[in-house]
């Protein structure tokens, strides 16, 4: 019996090694295509230079939870606000607004899409993912649906790394930008769940697995009302 323990201790601890070493693979490989942190005063104009110089497409915006009123998250908010700033420094001439909106009481694109008009982003501008149900989904999205070759993705900076690993593994160009402009509540939790989600990821950018969804093109060069269905 105690030899079985201790066969079971074994392997629950190189599980967690591997767990924790896919981890740290993910967030090594896509620490150097990290531009810039926006930490609540936007960035520098050589960090954006540094967005430019891959010929961005887009900026893609990764959901996050809307609130009960529709209004986005603080989260979500932060986001938003980096990568309209973003667009106004001329980074990118498109914003991509990827997210869940699988039951129709709840809809993250429609919140994003809300509060980015309400900045004053033409419409015309901002092409809204419906079906972005996961960070995976969204990005292997963004090529498929959008055309998309080459972005800046927004996001926290924890979140960060896996979205550029992804974007790397289904063959697109990118750079991050990391939204961190307050502390958020549930910190500890969001960070421990993630060395799962990278693991995950890892392992479905290995295999090109499809989305949920795929459907018409709309590519990313045309005009995003036609992508916006309320």
């Amino acid at each position: 019996m105690r030899r079985f323990f201790r066969t079971i201790l074994i392997l629950i601890i190189a599980a967690a090694a591997l767990a924790l070493g896919a981890s740290a693979f993910v967030a090594k490989s896509a620490s150097a295509d990290i531009a810039a942190t926006d930490a609540g005063g936007g960035i520098t104009e050589a960090e954006a230079d540094a967005c430019r110089g891959i010929g961005p497409q887009c900026i893609l915006v990764l959901g996050c939870a809307a609130g009960t009123d529709g209004e986005p998250s603080p989260m979500l908010k932060d986001r938003l606000d980096t990568a309209i700033s973003l667009y106004r420094q001329g980074v990118a001439p498109k914003l991509l607004l990827s997210g869940d909106n699988s039951i129709s009481e709840y809809s993250e694109p429609e919140s994003m899409f809300k509060y980015t008009v309400a900045q004053g982003v033409p419409k015309e501008d901002i092409f809204l993912d419906y079906a972005g149900f996961s960070t995976y989904e969204s990005i292997y999205r963004a090529n498929a649906i959008f055309r998309v070759e080459r972005m800046v993705v927004v996001t926290q900076k924890y979140h960060l790394f896996r979205a550029l690993h992804t974007s790397k593994a289904l063959g697109i160009t990118a750079k991050g930008v990391a939204s961190n402009q307050q502390q958020y509540a549930g910190r500890y939790y969001r960070e421990a769940r993630e060395v799962l989600a990278r693991d995950k990821d890892l392992v479905k950018g290995i295999l090109k697995l499809k989305p949920t969804y795929l459907g018409d093109e709309f590519p990313i060069e045309g005009d995003g009302r036609d992508t916006q269905i309320f």
